[in-house]
């Protein structure tokens, strides 16, 4: 039974990302066309998902594709389209943004959990994503859901990660987790679009259980970060996995795991280990330090 709202967020996503993958249809007018020069904006989490989907559509040949945080932008270069992810509606810096697309003429989307909000009021375009939207402030079903919708948009077949997700989901904790739960220290490795997710693996871990956790691009590892690897810490890869990286990391000592799953997929273990962590260390994951669920500047 669920004890925390992260946690019966963390269970619905492939049911959430079937029905968001079902609604490209209605909503493709308003996404980037092919050809189409594109920018993407947020916040945390929704800037590691736009970097996900920018990585994804710039790899399948569909147009240059650029992820910027919101307060880092660099929009002079000039778009054909911006996408904007909030789940709030109400982040000041991509308000900010929105604000100055408006004043540009520049076409723009907006993906929102939360209608009537300034973000999904302002913008051009809005995609509002209301079944999606979460109690926890630690983001999860709102995030992989829009991701999912952008993948599908641009031709991907979200059926195998839905299904891997519903998998790893059922999967009783002990195997799924497998040395990870008594891991001291994860550090996160992607490739192309999983970057993104090894990013947002990461702060999901530091956010809900206040653990020491970091990623890379999985080629950059060798230059520095594997200086941390060590016995009880584990190096966790998604996606490819580049050639003699997981002997390298056995010869420190460390953990190497690595499943061939949809990153999406591995994200879903990666929350479930963000709960089995954090009720190790005797924390809430509803209440984590420091953090609100949205971020209004004054």
């Amino acid at each position: 039974m669920a004890t925390s709202h992260l946690e019966r967020e963390i269970v619905t996503q492939p049911d959430d990302w079937q029905r968001a993958v079902a609604r490209v249809p209605e909503v493709a007018d308003l996404l980037p066309q092919a050809g189409e020069r594109v920018a993407t904006i947020g916040c945390g989490t929704s800037w590691f998902m736009g970097q996900a989907y920018a990585a994804r559509r710039e790899s399948l040949g569909l147009g240059p594709t650029d992820a910027f945080a919101a307060s880092e932008h660099r929009l002079d270069r000039g778009y054909d389209r911006v996408v904007l992810i909030s789940r709030s509606g109400t982040t000041s810096e991509v308000l900010e943004v929105v604000e100055h697309l408006r004043a540009e003429g520049t076409p723009h989307v907006s993906f929102v959990a939360t209608a009537g909000t300034a973000i999904a009021e302002r913008s051009a375009a809005t995609v509002l994503m209301a079944d999606v939207d979460e109690q926890a402030v630690v983001q999860t079903r709102f995030a992989t859901s829009t991701l999912a919708l952008l993948r599908a948009s641009l031709g991907e077949d979200l059926t195998p990660a839905i299904e891997q997700a519903r998998a790893v989901l059922a999967e009783d904790e002990a195997s799924c987790l497998t040395r990870l739960v008594d891991a001291e220290q994860v550090t996160f490795l992607g490739r192309d679009w999983a970057i993104g997710i090894a990013t947002e693996a990461a702060l999901k871990l530091r956010e809900s259980a206040q653990f020491w956790s970091e990623s890379y691009p999985a080629m950059e590892y060798r230059h520095g970060p594997i200086s941390i690897a060590a016995p009880g810490r584990a190096v966790w890869a998604f996606g490819e996995v580049p050639a003699g990286l997981s002997d390298e990391v056995a010869a420190t000592g460390a953990h190497f795991e690595h499943r061939d799953l949809d990153p999406l997929a591995e994200l879903v273990r990666v929350h479930r280990l963000c709960l089995a962590k954090a009720r190790r260390a005797g924390l809430d994951p509803d209440e984590p330090r420091n953090l609100t669920r949205s971020i209004v500047l004054a």
